[in-house]
C-alpha cells in the first residue's frame, strides 16, 4: 500500500502558498515541497491533493493501492461528498476527482494535524521557496 500524506500552506490569506507532499510505501519515502504562489490556504490544500495525485500517477501507482491522508477536513469532505459549497473550490474539485478516477483503489482519510507533520513541514518549506523566488 502506498500511503500519501499532504498538505497545502499560505502565509496570509490570500498569500505566498505551498504543497506539502510525503509518500511512503514499498519500503521507500518521497518528499516533495512544491510552491504554489499567491492563494488562500484552501486553495493550497486542493492544489497539495491535486499535485500529489499527478506525482502518483506519474509513478505508476494507479493499480496500487493508494491511500490519501489530509488534515483539511474542507478537502475531505468534498471528495467524499464529490461536492463542494463554495463554488470558488468547484473547478478544483472537479479536477481533482478526474484524478481519483484514474486509480483502481483510491482511499481518502481525515487525520488530526499532529499526524500530518510531514507533510505540514513540507508545505511551509514550499513557502519559504516562494519567497525565495520572489527576491
Amino acid at each position: 500500500m502506498i500511503e500519501v500524506y499532504i498538505d497545502g500552506a499560505s502565509a496570509g490569506n490570500p498569500g505566498p502558498s505551498g504543497a506539502g507532499i510525503f509518500i511512503k510505501g514499498n519500503g521507500t519515502a518521497e518528499k516533495f515541497s512544491i510552491p504554489l504562489g499567491m492563494m488562500s490556504n484552501h486553495e493550497a490544500e486542493y492544489y497539495a491533493f491535486i499535485k500529489a495525485l499527478e506525482i502518483c500517477l506519474e509513478k505508476g501507482y494507479a493499480h496500487s493501492v493508494v491511500s490519501f491522508r489530509t488534515d483539511s477536513e474542507l478537502v475531505n469532505k468534498a471528495v467524499e461528498k464529490e461536492f463542494v459549497k463554495n463554488k470558488i473550490y468547484a473547478p478544483l474539485l472537479e479536477k481533482a476527482l478526474e484524478l481519483t478516477a484514474q486509480f483502481d483503489l483510491f482511499f481518502m482519510k481525515w487525520i488530526p494535524s499532529i499526524e500530518n507533520k510531514a507533510a505540514d513541514e513540507l508545505a511551509r518549506l514550499a513557502i519559504r521557496k516562494n519567497r525565495l523566488e520572489e527576491e
